[in-house]
């Protein structure tokens, strides 16, 4: 239950929140306080990237000032976001490992009601993931997800195979 003035929830109640999103090249799983190096390590590497990265030109973040204690607060934020389900952020690890090459963020459009804004990257050294992970992901959203619209920045229709190096 949602207290008075709170943050309201994103999606109905009955919703059945998915937990995850495989595919064979890589999986996605609620972000969490337990993925802070990975993730710290897999966006420090690669800002340039991702901010030239459809849906984040523009924008602030990532910050290269900010610590590896000032994400781990971001990733606490973020899983309470997805507890309450005011918003539902999921690393993206390559195929059946651990390794952080990404991250997809969930939220409400602003002011607008069941309109999800919809926010990706994967690491520079993981550039050909973008594609496939922008059309999974889509795929998800319209199949599985309560959503009236979808806001999520178009990939451009060519791209890499996703099948880059591991490094």
């Amino acid at each position: 239950m949602t207290a008075p003035g709170g943050p309201r929830p994103f999606v109905p109640g009955d919703f059945a929140v998915p937990r995850e999103l495989a595919t064979g090249e890589f999986r996605l799983e609620p972000l969490g306080p337990q993925h802070n190096d990975g993730d710290y390590e897999a966006w420090m590497s690669s800002i340039a990237h991702i901010r030239a990265t459809p849906g984040f030109e523009g924008r602030s973040w990532p910050d290269p000032a900010m610590t590896a204690e000032e994400n781990l607060g971001d990733l606490r934020r973020h899983a309470e976001d997805f507890a309450a389900r005011t918003g539902f952020t999921y690393t993206v690890l390559a195929g059946l490992s651990d390794r952080v090459v990404g991250c997809v963020y969930i939220y409400p459009a602003d002011g607008a009601a069941g309109v999800a804004d919809v926010r990706s990257w994967v690491r520079a050294d993981r550039a050909g993931l973008d594609v496939p992970l922008y059309a999974a992901v889509s795929a998800w959203l319209a199949d599985a997800w309560p959503f009236a619209e979808v806001r999520y920045a178009p990939r451009p229709a060519a791209g890499g195979t996703g099948r880059d190096a591991e490094a």
